[in-house]
């Protein structure tokens, strides 16, 4: 993948079995040297109190595909603009 742009979701699972949380953002992911640059925003404004709480327990996520792929990444948040860095494995 030299590039990725599309929407997302950001879940967020208590414990395996629990996602309370899928949070719909549109990412951009490129590759880079050193691996992947990932940089999303929220899709709905009405959203942020969620994700500001969630993200106050753990910045921990899944980004999930609309294929149904996902990747564990924490989320950075500036201003509007998350950061995703890919974590390993957790659930």
């Amino acid at each position: 993948m030299d590039c990725f742009a599309g929407e997302c979701w950001l879940d967020w699972w208590a414990n395996s079995a629990t996602n309370l949380a899928g949070i719909a953002v549109s990412a951009v992911i490129a590759s880079t040297s050193d691996g992947w640059d990932a940089h999303a925003y929220l899709v709905n404004p009405d959203d942020r109190k969620t994700f500001a709480f969630l993200y106050g327990l753990d910045p921990l996520f899944m980004l999930r595909f609309q294929d149904g792929s996902t990747i564990p990444v924490t989320a950075t948040l500036t201003d509007d603009r998350l950061t995703l860095t890919e974590q390993a494995e957790s659930l």
